[in-house]
């Protein structure tokens, strides 16, 4: 770096000897910015009230020496980062040692050569300026990158309210049943996060994708048609077949959205879309659908929205059926430990069964659709309540 992008530079010298002193700023005064202190009480106020760009230090001074003076400084945030290199007479092998040791990055020997310490200030002030510069371009790129982030996470939104929405256009009742469950499996996959056998697997990250991913895991039954989707009575096995299609047709879906709309070097929050909407109709025991998967072949995801959708379709009433009671649907779904629902799931259920009654109930009333949730406000807090789930 040239010597002419150094100009400006603090240096402060530290030395009780007058002569010493005199020239260090006659050698150094052209060149920098040139301040002196006689003994290290004197260098700490300087170097508090205005901090250098680097420091020469004598050892040898009554009071504090040089050595004291430098564990001062490094034992502080705001001027551990100022490079010190000392000035002595001492030239043992473990007088240097102690020093380095300290945190100075460099030892000049008394009687000093001019040209020596100049050259030795250079390259100091040089990788100074240099890490200066490096910092703030990481400053810059992370600015970029928080940027690039705040994108992606509009962009998901955008996504999210997009797809949700086309799944309202087909059921004006799956605005409360969205909302619901995008809770529960929040509420469900924390308690997991904190003590369970999958907290290794989880982390808050994860969770905050699930919350994101969970209204879209009934997305495939834009594909159903009316007359099955909306049939007050039971389904016939051909109704019940095609009803069952809405797995793989959502898992399809969302993997073009993931094709068409996000960057190829990012990992998608899509990935655990799909896995919610493809398998939150599996069972543990591998009788469930599509593809009979059993055990932890069923993402962790899909397993979490299985329980929490079907709570939420025992409490809600159907054009079939009435709702069930909280008791009874905790009663249905332990009954199912083992066969429908991971054991583990189940027994963090029971912990937080009073977190879920709780959402049932803040997102009981059927006053008006609620806002997609905002990417900045994760669990959402302004979401209004809205009525009961969909078929």
């Amino acid at each position: 770096m040239p010597i002419k992008d150094l100009r400006g530079c603090k240096v402060l010298v530290v030395d009780d000897s007058e002569a010493n002193v005199d020239i260090m700023v006659d050698a150094l005064g052209d060149d920098y910015d040139v301040s002196v202190a006689m003994d290290g009480h004197a260098a700490l106020e300087a170097i508090y009230e205005s901090p250098p760009d680097l420091i020469l230090l004598d050892i040898l001074m009554p009071g504090l020496d040089g050595y004291e003076v430098c564990r001062r400084l490094k034992a502080e945030a705001t001027t551990a980062g100022i490079p010190v290199i000392f000035l002595t007479a001492m030239s043992e092998v473990g007088d240097k040692t102690r020093g380095f040791k300290l945190g100075a990055v460099d030892y000049i020997t008394k009687p000093f050569e001019v040209l020596e310490v100049q050259a030795r200030l250079k390259t100091h002030l040089s990788l100074v300026l240099a890490s200066r510069e490096q910092k703030q371009q990481n400053e810059i790129l992370e600015e970029k990158v928080q940027e690039r982030t705040r994108e992606l996470l509009l962009t998901q939104d955008v996504i999210i309210h997009s797809l949700t929405t086309l799944c309202e256009t087909r059921d004006d009742e799956t605005g409360g049943h969205i909302l619901r469950t995008q809770f529960y499996v929040d509420t469900l996959a924390k308690r997991l996060l904190s003590n369970s056998p999958y907290t290794g697997q989880l982390d808050l990250d994860m969770i905050r994708l699930f919350f994101k991913s969970a209204p879209l895991h009934d997305i495939g039954k834009v594909g159903v048609p009316d007359a099955i989707l909306f049939k007050p009575g039971p389904l016939t096995q051909r109704e019940f077949a095609i009803m069952q299609g809405h797995c793989e047709l959502g898992r399809r879906t969302l993997e073009n959205s993931e094709k068409l709309f996000l960057d190829k070097n990012i990992p998608s929050f899509l990935v655990h879309a799909k896995d919610i909407a493809h398998t939150h109709h599996e069972r543990w025991d591998g009788s469930g659908y599509p593809r009979g998967l059993a055990g932890e072949e069923i993402p962790l995801s899909g397993r979490i929205m299985a329980l929490a959708d079907v709570y939420d379709a025992l409490i809600s009433k159907r054009a079939y059926k009435q709702p069930s009671t909280h008791d009874q649907a905790a009663d249905i779904i332990t009954q199912q430990i083992g066969s429908h629902f991971d054991p583990v799931l189940v027994e963090a259920f029971l912990a937080v069964q009073n977190e879920f009654q709780a959402i049932a109930n803040r997102f009981a009333d059927p006053e008006q659709k609620p806002p997609m949730p905002d990417s900045r406000e994760w669990p959402p807090q302004n979401a209004k309540r809205q009525g009961p789930a969909s078929p």
